[in-house]
């Protein structure tokens, strides 16, 4: 999953709370099954061994109005027991949030009388069955009703469809050795991508090759009414399309400069790793402000979501535009190379994400250097990018006093990805960018050791552009990446890892002066930093004032975040409140960094009116050093690695 991305948070945005289980919907689910009679059992294990016959789906997503996906499936089966699992834990979610809370309407028929079934006791995703003698297949109907308040996946003019929320598989076998035949019905006249290969097409139907369940997990649909296919990769191999859904038909126009740095994009990257391990890849691109924001990595697609003026305001809207490169990386980083505790069996089997700080955060760093590689961002841009995440660990991470970085590895599952009322203290999924500022010092030391002979990206061909044309995932472990990169330079990395990531308070910014820059603070934005505040509309845009005062704010005076022990932490202020007034005056962000600035030459505080739960109360906020804007500027006398880092390859 890769995630969105703007300064301190992973690439893209992933599906959140709508699509989380709630708890009160699974009581009544699982009370309805329970109403009917069937055999108790236990969730069988998963075996190596081929599941006998094709499972048949079909999936009627052309109700784009309510929102609603009809699966029905045609499972072969032998008579006795049988379980059929929902998935549950999504690779790229990195925790257990299939949303089972939105299938509805299960019925089993065998010979089209319907066929009892209860959900296991203990496992909401599981729903045992007894198969009647001399059936060999049985039908599986049910709808996945997609979120109706934000976080939307249908749209009247484009659709997000993940074969895992409308899919049942049976228990007992691995997903690598479950075949399935899909096939899809989408609204009149929408036009679609994925990695799937379609077999034929009738209509609005589309029947596509038969693949293991685990690929078909792998391969979502984008589709819509303004679509439009872009050759990223002319001449290549292994073709790569961008596969662009819209809101309107002027979104899809892209310029000649757009259209070459993506293509930059795909080749900057294959130089990188010297391979490619797919035999096609689509990013799935959708361009809307309604559709819900999306970064989720594949190995021959990925999903990826950004506002509808992605093409046409490109000037003021550099943040994020790393999303791409991220998710694209992970093709690479996470699906072909693959932490060995993350992959299981099939998806109901927990994973392990105790090397996310490779499977994130490595790749958070290429998608940083692969987006000013390829021209995506400018070098500037780049450099206030990196600043303002580095400024995070400089300020506004106190949680490192009390966690690690692979501590942080769990927060995947622990909090859902749900908001958290002091983040800065609790932090949240560090190992991507934490994990990113801790590959720069890699990549610095690294050129240190070699006398600049030697780099980061000798790691990546080495560790990950191995086999090239292979797609069957192999794994690694912590002991195979000290071994990697004790081949590109002998150096103690197992200590070295261990200090960044098993330690408390892990130095996060020697990468930033390892490569010839240090991080300084001015009373003036990057421009980088102003687009932040320049488009509101935008789902990230947010005033950081973070650096400062200690507070995030959302457009309307939200609270985001409170600075754990910041000045506005110890004046008071709580997260989750609304900044109604700033010194006696209505609140707009302009206006709180007037007073930011004011409070510079005054002793009096920074008065602030909070509503705050149906109340209103006065916080005078003690700070007097003006605003804080992160920078990045040279150090003279040292190489500049930086800049040779984001410098395009030949």
């Amino acid at each position: 999953m890769s995630v969105v991305s703007f300064a301190g948070l992973p690439a893209g945005t992933r599906r959140t709370a709508a699509r989380l289980v709630l708890a009160a919907s699974l009581a009544l689910a699982a009370g309805a099954a329970g109403a009917q009679e069937a055999p108790g059992a236990e969730v069988p294990p998963p075996q190596d061994t081929p599941y006998p016959g094709t499972i048949a789906i079909h999936v009627d997503a052309s109700d784009i109005l309510q929102g609603i996906f009809r699966t029905h499936e045609t499972i072969p089966v032998k008579a006795g027991a049988l379980t059929l699992l929902y998935p549950q834990w999504i690779p790229g979610s990195h925790s257990p949030t299939g949303p089972i809370a939105m299938l509805a309407g299960l019925r089993l028929t065998a010979n089209g009388k319907p066929l009892m079934w209860k959900r296991d006791k203990y496992d909401v995703y599981a729903f045992h069955l007894d198969v009647p003698a001399g059936v060999s297949t049985i039908a599986a109907d049910f709808q996945y009703l997609s979120p109706r308040s934000g976080g939307f996946e249908v749209t009247d003019r484009m659709m997000d469809m993940a074969w895992s929320n409308v899919a049942l598989y049976p228990a007992g076998y691995f997903s690598r050795g479950i075949t399935f035949a899909p096939s899809v019905t989408l609204a009149h006249g929408w036009q679609f991508g994925t990695a799937l290969e379609t077999s034929s097409q009738s209509g609005d139907t589309i029947t596509f090759k038969p693949v293991t369940f685990n690929n078909l997990v792998d391969s979502p649909i984008y589709a819509g009414q303004h679509f439009k296919r872009v050759d990223l990769d002319p001449g290549g191999e292994a073709p790569v399309h961008l596969d662009i859904v819209a809101d309107a038909p002027k979104y899809l126009q892209m310029t000649p400069a757009q259209l070459a740095s993506h293509r930059a994009l795909v080749t900057q990257a294959v130089k990188l790793f010297g391979s490619h391990h797919y035999d096609h890849y689509d990013f799935l691109f959708s361009l809307s402000d309604v559709l819900a924001g999306n970064g989720t990595e594949h190995h021959q697609s990925s999903e990826d979501g950004m506002e509808a003026d992605y093409f046409t305001a490109w000037k003021d809207a550099a943040p994020g535009r790393d999303l791409l490169a991220h998710e694209y990386v992970h093709s690479w980083n996470g699906k072909f190379r693959r932490p060995a505790d993350l992959r299981t069996p099939n998806f109901n089997v927990p994973m392990g994400d105790s090397l996310l700080w490779v499977y994130e955060g490595q790749t958070q760093y290429w998608g940083y250097v692969l987006t000013a590689r390829s021209g995506l961002w400018t070098s500037e841009q780049f450099r206030d990018a990196l600043a303002m995440v580095a400024a995070n660990y400089d300020r506004n991470r106190e949680g490192f006093q009390w966690r690690t970085i692979e501590d942080t590895t769990n927060d995947a599952t622990a909090a859902r990805r749900a908001g958290l009322p002091y983040r800065s203290w609790q932090m949240s999924e560090e190992y991507y960018s934490a994990g990113q500022m801790m590959w720069l010092e890699v990549d610095a030391k690294l050129r240190a050791l070699t006398h600049d002979r030697r780099s980061l990206d000798d790691f990546a061909r080495a560790f990950f552009g191995v086999d090239n044309g292979s797609y069957v995932t192999k794994t690694y472990t912590f002991d195979d990446v000290v071994a990697a990169l004790s081949g590109v330079a002998k150096y103690d990395w197992a200590g070295f890892l261990h200090a960044h990531v098993d330690a408390r308070k892990p130095p996060l910014l020697d990468g930033i002066e390892g490569s010839g820059w240090k991080l300084v603070y001015t009373d003036k934005e990057s421009d980088y930093e102003k687009q932040y505040n320049s488009r509101p509309q935008s789902p990230r845009h947010m005033y950081n004032f973070a650096w400062s005062i200690g507070l995030t704010v959302a457009g309307q005076g939200q609270i985001n975040d409170v600075r754990w022990e910041g000045p506005a932490f110890k004046a008071g202020v709580s997260t989750g409140a609304t900044i109604v007034a700033v010194d006696g005056q209505d609140y707009s962000g302009e206006v709180l960094k007037q007073a930011i600035t004011a409070a510079r030459s005054s002793k009096a505080p920074i008065t602030l009116l909070l509503k705050y739960q149906g109340s209103y109360r006065t916080v005078p906020v003690d700070y007097h050093d003006g605003l804080q804007y992160p920078h990045l500027v040279r150090v003279e006398g040292r190489p500049d690695y930086l800049s040779e880092i984001i410098a395009a390859r030949k």
